[in-house]
């Protein structure tokens, strides 16, 4: 699946939250920000389901906190992390398509 269109001010409607999430990540850049920020929030939402916990790694990651990023990525299990974020945002997009 293609990288989203992040022009739009807003998701596209119809996107789950970690989606969203995700989405909201791409559009900053990858990147701390108010746009991190408001991805960070969404997948606090329901804590405890593997596609928002990973997310929230991914949130963890970018923020350059890699105890917390390394914890989330525990409450996942059997993911196998990519190299680098960009590749790691990658994967997760497709795993939650």
């Amino acid at each position: 699946m293609e990288k989203p269109d992040t022009t739009s001010a807003a998701p596209p409607a119809g996107a789950t939250v970690p989606q969203q999430a995700l989405w909201w990540l791409q559009k900053g850049g990858l990147k701390l920000g108010p746009e991190w920020t408001k991805a960070h929030q969404l997948c606090q939402q329901d804590e405890g389901e593997r596609a928002h916990d990973l997310v929230h790694a991914l949130c963890h990651w970018i923020e350059g906190d890699a105890a917390n990023r390394d914890y989330w990525y525990r409450r996942v299990a059997n993911w196998k992390r990519a190299g680098d974020i960009s590749s790691e945002w990658s994967a997760i997009w497709q795993a939650l398509a």
